[in-house]
């Protein structure tokens, strides 16, 4: 057997694939991987159908077809209020989790340090790692996971190459204040931080609240990456097509990367987004509403449950406190939810490198109404 040394001996099978094969094993209900349970808009089935037929089957642009690249930017400045070049500042890439790791393979050298606050979605430090960079962590806490700004010039050091943020942040819900804004930028311009910000869920903000982006911050308009997801937007994440915003210097070495890691995104899902945006580009503006109506029906639901929902804000998921319920740690309590109780979720402590558990779990609730009433049925049978 050859010599070899993992880059990721630490890592194994993520917690949404153990959690999802538990849910199919016991006939469960769902709610643990972020995906909806629900169709898309048809329109884009035939849109991508079209594009089929029109012959755009084979390799796309390594940056992105140019007609989803010029809707892109007509997004982000119908969003936004921003101009983006169409050919050096947008890359259409394999999902946000392959614009994120291009960036990190293109921008992080190894010795390089990367701040990331945890909870964290799984592939941000792996990412980091593979790089070669040193995650440097900042722990956010329930019940509001909020942003420690004063623990993040704690940590700066000379090997400080970049920050990475999210918001709407998964898995907390939480999102940016004005003033989160406002310290991210004094830190990036004092301290020459490249800013890599994942706004995935950018349109699934509740509470007549909007959206704080990273590109509305002008001063970091050169020092800024900013990734997106089509799955998440329009409920189709097997499509796998998101696209990173950088301005010309950052993009031309993401582009490096991502030449050699896909080359190009899937030429007629690519066409059928195009047509999506350039014809129904406001019906974005009520997804916001349309997930918060699915938020307030699984609160709603659950209110005769001992599960203690903690603040939300954004993105389509609940995190929720069990310990009326057991005192188990939080992966053995997801296990036995699933198994006893016929719903599975998944544990919080998974989002954090050390295991930090602080006794709460995540549900998604970016499914159909009749799934959402099953599942609290089985959750207020449970233990009643």
């Amino acid at each position: 057997m050859a010599t070899f040394s993992s880059k990721l001996p630490q890592t194994g099978v993520t917690i949404f694939t153990v959690m999802s094969q538990m849910a199919q094993a016991h006939q469960a209900i769902n709610l643990s991987q972020g995906f909806p349970n629900f169709d898309g808009d048809a329109r884009l089935i035939r849109w991508v159908e079209e594009g089929m037929q029109k012959g755009f089957n084979q390799y796309a642009p390594m940056a992105g077809l140019p007609a989803l690249r010029t809707q892109i930017a007509r997004w982000a400045d119908h969003f936004y209020g921003v101009s983006l070049d169409p050919d050096q500042e947008i890359t259409v890439t394999a999902g946000a989790t392959e614009a994120l790791m291009c960036s990190m393979l293109a921008l992080i050298h190894p010795g390089d340090e990367v701040i990331v606050f945890e909870p964290a979605y799984d592939a941000y430090i792996p990412a980091i790692q593979l790089a070669g960079g040193t995650p440097i962590r900042i722990e956010m806490r329930p019940p509001d996971y909020a942003f420690d700004w004063e623990a993040v010039r704690q940590t700066i050091s000379p090997q400080t190459k970049a920050i990475l943020v999210n918001s709407p942040h998964n898995p907390s819900g939480t999102t940016w204040k004005e003033e989160d804004l406002e310290a991210l930028k004094h830190i990036a311009l004092a301290y020459d931080l490249i800013v890599i910000s994942d706004e995935v869920y950018a349109h699934m903000v509740f509470d007549s609240a909007r959206h704080h982006s990273v590109l509305n911050i002008p001063e970091l308009a050169d020092r800024r990456v900013v990734t997106y997801s089509f799955g998440k937007t329009l409920h189709h994440t097997g499509w796998k097509v998101g696209y990173a915003l950088a301005p010309e210097w950052l993009t031309a070495e993401i582009r490096k990367v991502h030449q050699f890691v896909t080359f190009s995104v899937s030429t007629p899902f690519q066409y059928g987004i195009a047509q999506y945006l350039e014809h129904c580009l406001e019906d974005l503006e009520g997804l916001g509403g349309f997930f918060q109506r699915k938020r307030d029906l699984f609160l709603s639901l659950m209110e005769d449950t001992p599960f203690e929902p903690l603040p939300n804000q954004g993105t389509y998921f609940q995190t929720m406190r069990y310990d009326q319920l057991s005192d188990e740690p939080d992966h053995e309590f997801v296990k036995t939810l699933t198994k006893e109780a016929g719903v599975a979720a998944i544990p919080i402590s998974a989002f954090y490198q050390e295991g930090t558990d602080h006794g709460v779990i995540r549900f998604c609730f970016a499914k159909d109404e009749t799934t959402l009433e099953q599942a609290a049925i089985r959750l207020k049978k449970w233990r009643a």
